[in-house]
């Protein structure tokens, strides 16, 4: 009888390892789930959303490196990102993709422009962006380092955002917001 005991509980305990080994490799190297804390993301986000974040399609990091397994595609002005900011490491921020490296942005009127060009992509164009911060100033154009990207809220007058603290390291970007999946209500891609 002891051994039949010893013997099920050796197969639960089995059980457990493998399926903490696949949720680990699952959210290390293919999506995460988050919950929004914050209104800076507001309308398209808003605080207890609870969203999917694909980390395949730019390529997961490597934990405890600084490497990057190669991803489908690099990140497209517009989209929705998690990251982790240059001025806080221990947390991770979801925000629009405003500048790609090398390009030069500027907040006017409340429009973004991208190399001297007013940007009219829906998910973009959709928000009104208020002159703030060091990098958002008013007249200031301001050039992405190559490697690094300029991200805003969309709910500008609530956002701590790259106006204030800058640029994101390629390799702090964690993955694409794909989907809201709770509250069931506003379940739906994220635009």
């Amino acid at each position: 009888m002891k051994i039949k005991r010893n013997h099920a509980f050796r197969e639960w305990i089995e059980a457990f390892v493998v399926a903490a080994v696949i949720v680990t490799i699952l959210r290390t190297f293919l999506f995460q789930i988050y919950k929004i804390p914050t209104t800076s993301m507001v309308p398209t986000l808003i605080p207890k959303d609870k969203i999917f974040v694909t980390k395949l399609l730019y390529g997961p990091k490597i934990p405890f490196t600084k490497f990057r397994i190669p991803g489908f595609r690099e990140p497209k002005r517009g989209e929705v990102v998690v990251f982790v900011p240059p001025h806080d490491r221990k947390k991770v921020y979801i925000k629009r993709l405003i500048g790609l490296p090398g390009e030069s942005v500027r907040i006017k009127d409340g429009n973004i422009y991208v190399n001297g060009r007013i940007v009219v992509s829906p998910g973009i164009a959709k928000n009104r962006y208020n002159n703030q911060g060091f990098y958002g100033e008013k007249e200031k154009v301001v050039v992405v380092p190559e490697n690094k990207y300029f991200f805003l809220g969309d709910n500008s007058k609530h956002s701590l955002d790259s106006r204030f603290w800058g640029f994101v390291d390629e390799v702090d970007i964690v993955g694409k917001a794909i989907f809201i999946w709770w509250p069931f209500q506003r379940a739906g891609a994220i635009e």
